[in-house]
């Protein structure tokens, strides 16, 4: 009756070549939706793992102040852009029950961003650290509006004034700076237009070109003595 069943014989191993459907490419979206879903959210896992990473490297002093400041605010930037693109999804309704339900050791990152500043940071008095940050963070801040197709004058011109202000407050920038002549030139540019004028396609190219520019400059700058 169970004369199958040998418990001493299990038979051949199986040919798993004779089963193509093991071989198969697992989809992990089904639709353009999904794949974005996708997308967002390892961006977020790949910026809490940097960021991770990096509050390692200060502590280990294997960066200098200088460069965890600028790389610190720059990833602090792109958090809160790239949280707000995967909130409100059923493996998102916080930052904690991402971290949770994708088991991130992040616990460094996630103290960086609940105190949404770099630890160098000691007080709000402008100092360099506070400084080399804003200039940073608006540099970014007016790469992505740019890019966003955001181009009224009274869009973009506060953040570049603030950036222009910034740059004049933190003595190691000269005042023959490529960036701040450039940022200048763009502050008379938007000084002839009313608030509700758009710069047009050129203008925007440019512009987004001379931010990349002078934001690479400020860089350079900020490791030019190391």
């Amino acid at each position: 009756m169970f004369a199958g069943l040998n418990s001493g014989n299990q038979g051949p191993p199986q040919n798993y070549d004779n089963r193509p459907e093991l071989y198969e490419e697992v989809k992990l979206y089904r639709n353009a939706w999904e794949r974005e879903k996708l997308d967002n959210m390892s961006d977020l896992f790949s910026i809490l793992t940097t960021l991770q990473q990096l509050e390692k490297a200060y502590i280990r002093d294997c960066v200098t102040p200088k460069e965890y400041t600028a790389a610190c605010s720059k990833l602090l930037v792109q958090y809160k852009s790239a949280i707000k693109l995967v909130q409100g999804h059923e493996d998102c309704p916080n930052i904690e029950a991402f971290i949770k339900k994708f088991k991130i050791d992040c616990h460094a990152a996630l103290q960086r961003i609940k105190e949404d500043r770099p630890i160098t940071f000691k007080d709000d008095k402008g100092n360099t650290s506070k400084c080399i940050a804003d200039i940073v963070a608006l540099f970014i801040t007016l790469m992505d509006k740019v890019r966003l197709e955001m181009r009224a004058m009274d869009q973009l011109q506060p953040d570049l004034r603030d950036l222009m202000d910034t740059m004049n407050r933190l003595t190691l920038v000269p005042g023959d700076f490529e960036g701040k002549q450039k940022m200048q030139a763009w502050i008379d540019t938007f000084s002839t237009m009313s608030a509700s004028d758009e710069l047009d396609d050129d203008q925007a190219r440019q512009l987004t070109h001379d931010l990349e520019v002078s934001y690479n400059a400020f860089n350079r700058l900020l490791h030019q003595d190391e």
